[in-house]
């Protein structure tokens, strides 16, 4: 190949990839509002955004795969939280974790309630972005390591068997739901709701008390309606499991989940004896 030849192989090649990296980036561009759903970005989320800076939520949390990894990532924490419990939980973290108890413990930020609306509403934005599953691994808190279930923000693999027991399972590990990010299987480890160590012991026990205010007859029905009505009955003994007398657990499940993951979810979680 001769000098000429070689100048007009590189010119021509450079100014392919040129073309196609300025093309992918118009696209790319092109499709932002709709990835980012930029519609729905009103002045409460850029108001929640301005707290998230302001307050320098990034020095500990990522959003997106960016920001430090001292504590967890919040990409999907409403989904996995919810606001209820958000809301309570930023009015003083102390209750829910201390350095003594949990080996953690976020500082309060001293947020007016007008503040924890917008930070919230930003993170709701954020939750519904098409992040592409990015990041891959999340850091999520959850009682994983306590309760032998391995979970970091990652869809499990379908079982390869069709056992409910073992669906569910896999389910209750999966993100979504994220129960693992909230419920523990390994006795007397409280993460934001109870442990359920033991809870087809205590489903049946409970709906014979006069305390229970549920419909729920047999222990598989409280089950399901802990999931798909968690108001319906909250666990006393426990303030922060509720927050203006509703549950601070996600009321969606009913519409996010179908009759058939429910069935599996029951079936693993009466296994927990």
């Amino acid at each position: 190949m001769s000098k000429r030849q070689a100048a007009y192989f590189f010119f021509i090649v450079t100014g392919v990839f040129l073309l196609l990296f300025i093309v992918l980036t118009v696209d790319s561009h092109r499709r932002f509002p709709a990835l980012t759903n930029a519609e729905q970005i009103d002045e409460s989320v850029l108001a929640g955004q301005d707290v998230w800076h302001g307050k320098n939520c990034v020095n500990c949390h990522t959003l997106l795969g960016e920001g430090a990894y001292f504590a967890p990532d919040l990409t999907k924490i409403t989904s996995l939280r919810g606001s209820a419990y958000l809301t309570s939980f930023l009015q003083e973290p102390s209750r829910f974790y201390t350095e003594e108890r949990d080996g953690r413990v976020m500082t309060n930020p001293g947020l007016s309630e007008a503040q924890i609306r917008n930070v919230i509403a930003f993170l709701e934005w954020i939750s519904r972005i098409d992040n592409q599953n990015w990041p891959p691994r999340p850091i999520l808190v959850s009682g994983s390591a306590l309760s032998g279930v391995f979970t970091r923000g990652v869809q499990r693999p379908e079982a390869a068997s069709d056992d409910p027991v073992e669906l569910g399972e896999q389910l209750f590990a999966a993100v979504p739901p994220g129960c693992v990010a909230c419920h523990s299987t390994a006795p007397g480890v409280v993460l934001v709701g109870p442990s359920l160590a033991g809870i087809a012991t205590r489903a049946a026990e409970t709906v014979g008390t006069e305390a229970y205010t549920g419909s729920a007859t047999t222990a598989e029905a409280y089950i399901r309606e802990s999931i798909l009505q968690p108001s319906a009955y909250i666990v006393p003994g426990q303030p922060t499991f509720q927050a203006a007398g509703r549950s601070i657990m996600p009321e969606d499940y009913g519409t996010t989940l179908t009759e058939e993951q429910v069935d599996h979810l029951v079936a693993y979680l009466m296994t927990l004896r």
